[in-house]
C-alpha cells in the first residue's frame, strides 16, 4: 500500500474530533490504514487499539504511543479542515501525534531492514488521565511485552522541528481538589443568627495561598490554584454551603502529600474557628511523569539524529497521561516545538490553536531513527 497523504490524514482527524473513549472514527480510520500495510492490528483494548511490527523476539520490543483523543470545546479557527463537530476540537495536537506515528508505522513496515519488534499504540481519554489505566487495566503490558515505552507531544512557543527532554520529572502531576464548607444560612439581614459559610471559604481560600509560599520547600515546584467557587445561596440568603474547587501541580509524590495534608489541616482550623464544618476531597488525576535517565538518552540520541535536541528542558507545569505508562515499564517522553507564529504558535487548549503539518516530517523521521536505535541493543 501506498503511503497516504499525511497531511491530508492528520487534516481529516482533525475536522472529525472524537474525545474521551468514543474514537470509533478516529481509531477505525488508523486501525483500516495500518491493517491494510499489513501490521497486526488489535483494537478494543482499553479503548484503543496496537499495531504490532514483529521483526524481532518479542523480550526486545519496544512501544511507541501517540495520544488520539481531542478536547470538548469550540474551534475558533476558519480553515477548511476546522472541526465539523461542535464542542470537539483537535485544541492539543493529538491529531498531529497520531499521524507521525501512523506515517512511521507504514514505512517501516515497507522497510525490510529494521530487525525490531515494535507496538505502535494509540491511546485513548489523554486529555481526562484515564486512557493509559485502561489499556493497562485490559492487558496491554501482558499481551504485549515490550522493554521500553516511548511517548511525544508538540510543543507551540518552541521553534518548529527542535526537541526537549530532560532525565527525572518532566511533566507535573495534577490533582484535584473539593472543599465543602456547611455553616447554617439564613437572612442576609440577620448573619447573627447563622453561620456563614462565606467568611470561612474566604479564609480558607487566603490560607491556600500559603501552603506553596510557607509549607513546600523553595527547592520544589509547587503550585496551588482556586479555580471554582460555589453556594446555594441568593442575593439577600446566607448560603448553607460553600464549595471551593481547584487544582495543584507539582513534581514529587512528596509534594502531593504535603499538600494534600496541610489543606485539610487549613479547612479543619478555619471551620473550628467560625463553628462551621469542612470536608475536603483531595485526588490525583496525573502522575508526576519522570524520565528513566537511560531511557532519556536514547531517546535524545535519535532525536539529535534528526534535529537539534535541547537536553536539560523543563520541567514543564502541565500533566500528561504517559505517566501512567511510566509507572509499569522503563521508558522517555520528549517534546517536539510546533512553531512560535499564528495558530502553530497559540497555547495548547487554545481554541485557535493548531498542530504544523510541517512537523509530520520531523515526527515520522524521528520515531523511525528511534525504532532503528533499539535492533541490536
Amino acid at each position: 500500500m501506498a503511503n497516504p497523504d499525511l497531511t491530508a490524514f492528520r487534516r481529516d482527524l482533525h475536522k472529525h474530533p472524537e474525545t474521551g473513549f468514543e474514537l470509533a472514527r478516529t481509531a477505525g480510520l488508523i486501525a483500516d490504514t495500518l491493517k491494510q500495510a499489513g501490521l497486526e492490528v488489535q483494537d478494543g483494548i482499553g479503548g484503543g487499539l496496537v499495531a504490532s511490527l514483529r521483526r524481532g523476539p518479542d523480550d526486545s520490543a519496544i512501544g511507541l504511543r501517540a495520544d488520539m483523543d481531542a478536547l470538548p470545546i469550540n474551534e475558533k479557527n476558519g480553515f477548511a479542515h476546522c472541526s465539523v463537530h461542535e464542542g470537539k476540537f483537535h485544541g492539543c495536537g493529538h491529531d498531529g501525534h497520531s499521524t507521525m506515528l501512523v506515517g512511521a508505522a507504514l514505512e517501516l513496515a515497507r522497510d525490510d531492514s529494521l530487525a525490531q519488534t515494535v507496538h505502535f499504540i494509540f491511546q485513548p481519554d489523554e486529555e481526562n488521565g484515564r486512557g493509559a489505566a485502561a489499556m493497562i487495566d485490559d492487558g496491554l503490558f501482558d499481551r504485549f511485552p515490550m522493554r521500553e515505552i516511548y511517548g511525544l507531544h508538540n510543543l507551540p512557543g518552541m521553534a518548529a522541528g527542535r526537541f526537549a527532554i530532560r532525565a527525572g520529572p518532566f511533566c507535573a502531576f495534577e490533582d484535584n481538589f473539593e472543599i465543602t464548607v456547611t455553616g447554617r444560612g439564613g437572612h442576609s439581614s440577620m448573619p447573627e443568627k447563622g453561620i456563614d459559610p462565606t467568611v470561612v471559604a474566604s479564609s480558607i481560600i487566603q490560607q491556600l495561598q500559603t501552603i506553596v509560599s510557607r509549607n513546600v520547600s523553595a527547592a520544589d515546584r509547587a503550585v496551588v490554584s482556586v479555580t471554582g467557587i460555589e453556594t446555594d445561596g441568593a442575593r439577600n440568603i446566607i448560603p448553607d454551603t460553600v464549595v471551593i474547587s481547584g487544582d495543584c501541580r507539582g513534581f514529587e509524590q512528596h509534594v502531593s502529600s504535603r499538600i494534600s495534608a496541610r489543606m485539610n489541616e487549613i479547612v479543619q482550623g478555619a471551620c473550628a474557628a467560625h463553628a462551621a464544618q469542612g470536608e475536603v476531597s483531595y485526588s490525583t488525576s496525573f502522575r508526576p511523569l519522570v524520565n528513566d535517565a537511560e531511557c532519556t538518552e536514547i531517546i535524545a540520541d535519535a532525536a539529535a539524529g534528526v534535529s537539534a535536541v535541547d537536553r536539560d528542558y523543563g520541567p514543564v507545569t502541565f500533566s500528561e497521561d504517559f505517566a501512567e505508562f511510566l509507572q509499569h515499564c522503563p521508558g522517555a517522553f520528549i517534546l517536539l516545538g510546533n512553531g512560535t507564529e499564528g495558530a502553530h504558535g497559540m497555547s495548547l487548549h487554545n481554541p485557535a490553536y493548531d498542530f504544523n503539518d510541517g512537523i509530520i516530517r520531523t515526527g515520522v523521521d524521528f520515531w523511525k531513527a528511534l525504532a532503528f536505535s533499539r535492533q541490536g541493543a
